[in-house]
């Protein structure tokens, strides 16, 4: 596969910054009328579905229609599904995981994104992805979501795990 060439970048550019921006119609824009692929890369190297406005779930939901993949990760091994459970928006996350995403791959750090939301106190998050996660699974530090609540002194979220 060939690097992608400058007018590639240049629409991932227009691409991502949109969806950063929470721009929905030049998203829509981008992706119908001038037909930029949904995972076009940006001069970063990221995707717009990477540095898309969490919050805004149209977003999400219009890049994934169109083709986006939910599962792409960054070099650290971040995918999307990190991020939204990072940053705690569960209604972002559920869209993902409906479009395809894998809430069992793991980042560089070994974290599954039940990991994150239990570092973050995401509570909400922590009740969705129970259900969905490999609760055994164990990040860099050997911890299972379980234990790294327990180590945090989260027990709300502990009794959500137990």
């Amino acid at each position: 596969m060939q690097p992608p060439g400058q007018a590639e970048i240049h629409a991932g550019d227009r691409l991502s910054g949109a969806a950063a921006r929470g721009d929905l119609p030049e998203v829509r824009r981008l992706l119908q009328h001038e037909l930029v692929h949904p995972d076009a890369h940006n001069r970063f190297g990221k995707t717009a579905l990477q540095v898309m406005m969490f919050g805004n779930v149209f977003i999400a939901q219009e890049l994934l229609k169109q083709g986006a993949s939910p599962n792409v990760q960054d070099e650290l091994g971040m995918a999307p599904a990190h991020d939204a459970a990072r940053t705690g928006f569960l209604d972002t996350l559920s869209v993902l995981v409906e479009h395809g995403a894998d809430v069992n791959v793991p980042d560089a750090s070994g974290s599954l994104p039940l990991h994150v939301a239990v570092r973050e106190g995401h509570a909400d998050i922590v009740r969705f992805l129970v259900s969905r996660s490999n609760l055994r699974h164990r990040d860099a530090e050997g911890r299972t979501p379980l234990e790294l609540a327990r180590h945090l002194g989260l027990t709300d979220i502990q009794g959500v795990l137990e």
